[in-house]
């Protein structure tokens, strides 16, 4: 009896971010250990192995939640490698190594897009495609909605800092 491949979960979605070229945001993209700057569901990374922003460096990310009792409260966490840079494509991939919160397999590519208007006035955009093992507990489009309302999250607050900092 031949065995039936292991399903595995694909997204893609993007965010545009008015008024800021990619050259602008490609930078804050690219630093791996810096992402909780700007993604809202982290609020520390740090480097744990490697050189940062080399190939095989790892990051640590996490969020912590209060709990309802009022104690310290519950940290969820995910260990990531960096598997590819390309500076000119501009573009990240990276995967999951170890975690707290039921992910197996998962690898994504984040990759900022530059406008399409000759002048480029008209901003640029950030992708975020990934492969994954199904997450118990739950939903294929449930994760994916969650993954592109961090994303939204994330260009809102790379807009306002650059747009802060001009």
């Amino acid at each position: 009896m031949e065995s039936k491949p292991e399903e595995k979960w694909e997204g893609k979605f993007s965010a545009k971010l008015l008024g800021l070229k990619a050259e602008q945001v490609w930078p804050l993209i690219e630093d791996f250990c810096n992402i909780h700057r700007w993604l809202p569901t982290a609020d520390t990374c740090h480097l744990v192995e490697g050189i940062a922003g080399q190939l095989g460096c790892v990051r640590y990310c996490g969020k912590s939640s209060p709990s309802l009792d009022g104690s310290d409260g519950i940290i969820n966490w995910a260990t990531e490698r960096l598997i590819a840079v390309d500076a000119k494509e501009r573009y990240i991939t990276y995967e999951i190594v170890e975690n707290n919160v039921g992910f197996g397999s998962y690898v994504a590519t984040m990759t900022v897009l530059a406008g399409e208007s000759p002048v480029g006035n008209d901003g640029c955009e950030i992708e975020w495609s990934f492969v994954a093992d199904p997450v118990a507990g739950w939903k294929q489009e449930d994760l994916i909605a969650y993954l592109e309302s961090n994303l939204h999250g994330m260009a809102k607050r790379i807009e306002e800092a650059l747009q802060v900092s001009e």
